[in-house]
């Protein structure tokens, strides 16, 4: 990371910890007030994360900000985005994901579509520890506690009032981290989350072309943010365009998805092969 986008995060954090003291808020009352994580108030505050615009719109509401003040600390965020950053350092790629968690866990209806990594909601401790350490020069502890945070929010799906549907290529399943009986526990919790009143999962077979080649996964959160992942990292956008484009493909890739007992025959079948891996297959 550039000095000059840490300063310009320290310069933001500092903005909001101020506001929230002369809103007479501790950082936990206000987090509860926002819907983000009190976690995520800290980190922000003291310059250690960058909130996504609609992270720093639920604080700006939740502490009642005025139109002028508002703008202002939007700039400042303006601000952090512009700056050059000259490479991300191991810490600042757990503290991005865990942004991305706090735009769904923000939603009231989660829509992912993914082509080669599970949903984060949907991971296993297990299979959510190698997605982090794919983050170079992660240690353990790093990796620990990204995990725990990202297990924690999973609660969100069996919270009533709240909708989750996940379209994966049947690719999803089948490219798998460690050990085939990694990947057995994994598929054994998809088949208990496709049970639950609130979750929809769906499974594009290979049998089946895709109506568009995917490129990327991403997550819309409500109608009102998208959550787009590339090799560089994920960002959160608001933009109108972007919505409207991500809203178009989901719809056509859960229209090629199999839903009901149709995804739970095919989870059930691939699960059989992996169990059928693991006397020939080690870690």
């Amino acid at each position: 990371m550039g000095s000059e986008r840490r300063e310009r995060m320290r310069v933001l954090g500092a903005r909001l910890r101020a506001l929230r003291a002369d809103a007479g808020l501790t950082g936990a009352a206000l987090a509860q007030r926002a819907g983000v994580g009190q976690p995520t108030v800290s980190k922000v505050e003291n310059g250690r994360m960058v909130p996504s615009f609609d992270v720093l719109d639920r604080l700006s509401r939740a502490l009642g900000l005025d139109e002028s003040t508002a703008g202002e600390v939007r700039e400042l965020l303006a601000a952090v985005e512009a700056a050059v950053v000259t490479g991300p350092e191991p810490e600042e790629n757990v503290s991005a994901s865990l942004v991305v968690d706090e735009a769904v866990r923000g939603a009231r209806l989660v829509r992912s579509f993914q082509c080669v990594v599970l949903p984060a909601m949907l991971q296993s401790a297990e299979y959510a520890r190698y997605v982090f350490l794919a983050s170079p020069g992660l240690d353990a502890a790093a990796v620990g506690r990204a995990v725990a945070a990202r297990v924690d929010r999973q609660s969100l799906l069996y919270e009533p009032g709240r909708e989750s549907v996940f379209v994966l290529t049947e690719a999803v399943l089948r490219t798998w981290p460690g050990a085939p009986s990694l990947m057995l526990a994994q598929l054994d919790r998809l088949l208990a989350v496709e049970s639950l009143d609130t979750v929809r999962l769906g499974v594009i077979p290979w049998r089946r072309p895709v109506p568009v080649l995917p490129r990327h996964g991403f997550t819309l959160c409500d109608r009102r943010a998208v959550v787009i992942e590339g090799f560089p990292g994920e960002r959160v956008s608001t933009e109108a365009d972007d919505l409207a484009f991500h809203e178009e493909m989901f719809s056509r890739f859960e229209g090629a998805a199999v839903f009901g007992g149709e995804a739970r025959d095919l989870l059930v079948q691939v699960m059989k092969e992996f169990r059928e891996m693991t006397a020939t297959v080690t870690q």
